[in-house]
């Protein structure tokens, strides 16, 4: 075969694949020295301002199964709707939160857990605001890109209406699969891969 070998070819699209935790969460499967604990695992301190959450979820794929070897990221503003970021302007976020996390799917249950605080609501430079939410990233086994979703909170009615994000959402009733469940203590957020009820997922 004949390759023009001038031009750099594409590179064929692969899955996370079984390795994703070697890499990312090596603790977590047992491989230690790497870092005193996995990157992301801890988000805030006694320090962090802003109301204490637990969010609890499980990702399912389109046959109702959880994706017991999934990662999950997520991404939020602080108490104050700042971002713990070099390209914040609007001002200093908490120093004390780092605004990002990272933790695996349990291998039995699927189930994930984050300790964060509840972010406040984000003003935009065109001046819209956004309601209180979690940006989500979901890498797993059968997925070549991953996954990009919000969570909002379901005790923000009035900033979920106004919400320009979630306003954009269509058909208006797949909004729902955006928005947490009240629990003891935090919040449940499943996510639906594929299905009647597939989670909204955004293309960034």
């Amino acid at each position: 075969m004949n390759l023009d070998r001038d031009k750099l070819r594409e590179s064929p699209s692969q899955t996370a694949g079984p390795y994703v935790h070697i890499g990312c969460t090596p603790n977590f499967v047992g491989i230690g020295g790497i870092y005193p604990q996995d990157l992301g695992r801890t988000m805030v301190n006694a320090r962090t301002k802003g109301e204490r959450i637990v969010v609890t979820g499980i990702a399912y794929d389109g046959g109702g199964e959880p994706l017991r070897d999934a990662l999950f990221e997520i991404w939020q503003a602080d108490a104050r709707g700042l971002y713990n970021s070099p390209s914040e302007s609007r001002g200093k976020a908490d120093p004390d939160f780092s605004g990002w996390g990272r933790q695996p799917a349990d291998l039995k249950s699927g189930e994930f857990r984050f300790e964060t605080i509840k972010p406040g609501p984000v003003k935009r430079g065109d001046g819209a605001i956004e309601a209180p939410h979690l940006s989500f990233w979901i890498a797993a086994r059968g997925i070549n890109i991953g996954l990009q979703t919000r969570m909002y909170f379901p005790d923000e009615a009035a900033a979920n209406e106004k919400c320009p994000v979630l306003s954009a959402v269509m058909p208006a009733r797949r909004r729902p699969t955006l928005i947490a469940r009240s629990i003891e203590g935090g919040y449940r957020f499943d996510i639906r891969i594929q299905g009647g009820e597939e989670t909204v997922f955004f293309d960034l």
